[in-house]
């Protein structure tokens, strides 16, 4: 009997989990990405408690941790700098069994790769057409050097994905959420003392996280029109908190100007019909491309990787039922959480200097009445395990 083959399309986090979730299920796995070479962003990542657990269904957890710096679920401060909301990595590892692990994005696309089966990526190898198949047909890709058959076909290609767009042709897709983000990875002495977390100032948010070694992760947002650009990205995000608490600025500053990578920040705001169609199943962004104030894209990613190989596991002749299961497991969860990311990025976002002292009052009672709140918060979240896992397999 011939081994079932699943053709991946896009090489970012979601993709590669998705072709080393299927390899483990005894799949052949090709992964097409139209970049030329990989060569992820440098920035970083925050994975929950959540995702390490899908990591941990890789065999990638135990990796992830090593190259990883802990932090908690939530620090937030005001821009004067007074913490509203904290919860350190202690707490959160007793709540969840894992403190987050934040690590540069480059870091967990290697442990990805390295669990790849070999010469299953090909790069400059980008796909324009997708055929889903159905019950009796295979599906097809579309590439230049001609047509792919597969048995599955998993679209990982990006919140603005042109092929979700072929599939689901009354489906608006991705919409601008408002605003920018500007991260960089910059230079760090650790004697050098930092509170770690979050701040929520007027129109914007701003993050400094650690890594591991000697460098952490910067973050800025803005609300700006999409497609806006500066001709000097590093200035402009110095600008934007510039007058915040100390030592925001100093560390954009701080950064090589060609680090500073701007992003706009696109959502899938109106839910998919499914995510599926014939034997093409999407994942990550394709799918359900959120805010990043949850903290919770790269995550659900692995979440989808991890759930689609589950249901795929069986004889690829009933894919077609498989990605139904897959959809009917994973768009209830996502759609909620796009929303709720959505929501929270409208809160941070404003630029109403009431309705911004009132947030900051409203957290900051939480964090000092009832922070208990802010777990009952994330659990949903966070508390997520594999199929099959038990539900007492916290570390």
């Amino acid at each position: 009997m011939a081994q079932p083959h699943a053709v991946v399309v896009g090489a970012g986090v979601g993709g590669l989990a998705a072709a080393v979730a299927l390899a483990r299920t005894g799949c052949a796995v090709t992964v097409f990405e139209k970049a030329p070479v990989l060569d992820p962003v440098a920035a970083g990542l925050a994975l929950a408690p959540n995702a390490l657990r899908a990591l941990d269904a890789l065999d990638a957890g135990e990796e992830v941790r090593k190259r990883s710096a802990p932090h908690g679920i939530a620090a937030i401060r005001s821009r004067s700098g007074r913490w509203l909301l904290r919860t350190g990595p202690h707490e959160t590892q007793v709540r969840f069994g894992d403190a987050v692990s934040v690590l540069r994005y480059a870091d967990l696309v290697d442990v990805l790769l390295q669990r790849l089966p070999p010469g299953a990526l090909r790069t400059g190898s980008a796909v324009t057409a997708v055929e889903p198949g159905t019950t009796r047909q295979p599906a097809r890709v579309a590439t230049e050097p001609g047509d792919v058959a597969a048995d599955l076909v998993v679209l990982a290609d990006g919140a603005r994905s042109a092929l979700r767009g072929e599939l689901f042709l009354e489906h608006p897709g991705a919409v601008y959420a408002g605003f920018a983000c500007w991260r960089a990875v910059v230079p760090w002495r650790p004697e050098d003392p930092i509170d770690f977390g979050e701040t929520w100032g007027k129109g914007g948010t701003a993050g400094v996280l650690p890594l591991s070694g000697d460098e952490v992760y910067c973050y800025v947002t803005g609300n700006v029109p999409a497609g806006e650009r500066a001709a000097d990205e590093r200035a402009e995000a110095v600008s934007r908190v510039e007058d915040w608490h100390e030592p925001l600025a100093d560390l954009f500053a701080a950064a090589r100007p060609e680090a500073v990578v701007r992003t706009d920040v696109w959502h899938v705001d109106t839910p998919l019909p499914a995510y599926h169609k014939g034997r093409v199943a999407l994942v990550g962004d394709t799918a359900h491309a959120m805010t990043p104030n949850l903290a919770q894209g790269a995550c659900q990613a692995i979440e989808d990787a991890v759930v689609l190989a589950h249901h795929a596991s069986g004889s690829m002749a009933y894919v077609p039922t498989a990605v139904q299961s897959y959809t009917a497991s994973r768009l209830p969860r996502t759609a909620a959480m796009v929303q709720r990311s959505a929501q929270l990025a409208e809160a941070v976002q404003n630029d109403s200097p009431v309705l911004t002292g009132l947030r900051d009052t409203a957290a900051g009672l939480v964090g000092k009445v009832a922070p208990w709140q802010l777990a009952r918060y994330t659990r949903p979240v966070d508390d997520w395990r594999p199929p099959g896992a038990p539900r007492t397999a916290d570390r």
